[in-house]
């Protein structure tokens, strides 16, 4: 994706993930939230063929999380990625999908 096509959909990405205005802005100046949005955000824009997500939520604050974790979902869904999410947070489990929990490490 290149010029025009490529400057849209990060405008839009950006948009649905509550970021819009946000291109222009250098990353130094976010917060550690808006970083972990973006870093997502990038992932999902190079349209992988699979996700490993390490705790993305963390770094989000409670008012953000359940929304951007919603959102998340549903674009994983919609672009049919499948993706393996590691996470210490049960509520980050995805509503669909299968979820293995592991109690302890042996």
């Amino acid at each position: 994706m290149r010029g025009e096509a490529r400057k849209t959909a990060v405008e839009e990405a950006l948009s649905r993930a509550g970021l819009a205005g946000f291109a222009p802005r250098d990353p130094a100046t976010l917060s550690g939230g808006q970083r972990a949005r973006v870093s997502l955000l990038r992932a999902l824009l190079a349209r992988p063929e699979a996700l490993l997500l390490d705790e993305p939520f963390s770094r989000l604050d409670a008012s953000l999380r359940a929304g951007f974790r919603r959102w998340v979902f549903e674009e994983l869904a919609r672009q049919a990625i499948p993706a393996i999410l590691v996470t210490h947070d049960r509520e980050d489990c995805p509503p669909t999908g299968r979820c293995l929990a592991m109690e302890r490490w042996q």
